[in-house]
């Protein structure tokens, strides 16, 4: 799985009910997903929090922060983002999911990155059937 889908689905199916199908911008206009349905997830028995259908997201971040042990600023930042899901997020790493969503910025600028690449998760986890929450949005 791509580490765009690792990220979608960490947090869309938080308690492992399935895999999210994570488009990259390419496959944004020819591909088509559709928002998770049940409130619970069967496999564990665990809820997801919903809004309007949708996967809460601030909800599955915030429950993850306060589980977390140190602060971790998902908000604003992709490296406590990627933290908060327990996934690499080295420079390297970053620099992959750079690749995979088509950055076309300099990667060893990765304060300007950086920033590109929360906005860009943040956009692919609406698109994939999560509710973000409005400020985070551009």
């Amino acid at each position: 799985m791509s580490l765009l889908g690792t990220i979608v689905s960490k947090i869309l199916h938080p308690f492992g009910g399935g895999e999210a199908q994570a488009q990259t911008p390419a496959e944004t206009s020819t591909t088509s997903t559709s928002a998770p349905t049940g409130g619970s997830d069967a496999a564990s028995g665990g809820d997801v929090p919903k809004v309007d259908g949708k996967v809460d997201v601030e909800a599955v971040l915030n429950d993850l922060a306060s589980k977390a042990g140190q602060p971790l600023n998902w908000r604003t930042s992709i490296v406590d983002l990627m933290k908060l899901l327990h996934l690499d997020s080295s420079l390297s790493a970053r620099k992959e999911l750079a690749q995979e969503l088509h950055y076309t910025g300099d990667t060893n600028d990765s304060a300007t990155m950086n920033v590109w690449l929360h906005k860009q998760v943040i956009k692919k986890l609406e698109e994939n059937g999560g509710k973000v929450p409005d400020d985070l949005k551009d």
